[in-house]
């Protein structure tokens, strides 16, 4: 279910998703560690992947942009490497995801106001490679961003574990 994780590697990513910049001492303490092994688990899931890095959260309204926007966007099949490599490098391009469903990619981009993001829209995204349409969902508030990703695994689990003790009590 964790990919070879105990409950002390967990408890480490658990208190890093909180606060990836308290000291190892302060880590360590929290999860019932001494120093030197807390600093090794968390090199070992740094080097497995497990821990992909460690960001700095901006606010975005800080930086003058408070217009967020969701776009469903269909592709020609064939252009879709290109699409991807203009994706990657647009900056105002904050997230892209590759779906299933009537569009082929779901994009979240970011811009100062209603005003920008039109021409964001009309002079940059539509003229993509190989873009077909695109629908545009306007953002009004964010209710939850970023959400625990071992919260996540943590519900994922227990809702497995339910699902295998009803089966396990119906074949009784």
């Amino acid at each position: 279910m964790y990919a070879g994780l105990d409950s002390g590697d967990i408890a480490i990513l658990e208190a890093i998703e909180g606060d990836a910049r308290q000291p190892f001492n302060q880590l360590a303490e929290r999860v019932g560690l001494s120093k030197t092994p807390c600093w090794n688990r968390v090199q070992a899931m740094e080097n497995a992947g497990v821990i992909e890095g460690y960001r700095t959260a901006v606010d975005p309204l800080a930086l003058g942009l408070g217009q967020r926007a969701f776009l469903q966007v269909s592709v020609d099949f064939e252009y879709y490497e290109a699409f991807e490599q203009a994706i990657v490098a647009h900056p105002a391009v904050v997230d892209c995801h590759a779906v299933a469903g009537e569009a082929d990619y779901l994009l979240q981009v970011i811009s100062s106001d209603v005003s920008r993001l039109d021409s964001l829209l009309r002079r940059d995204l539509s003229r993509l490679p190989g873009v077909k349409r695109f629908s545009t969902t306007i953002c009004m508030k964010a209710i939850k961003r970023d959400g625990s990703i071992t919260a996540a695994a943590r519900f994922a689990a227990a809702q497995e574990h339910a699902t295998s003790s009803t089966r396990h009590k119906r074949r009784r």
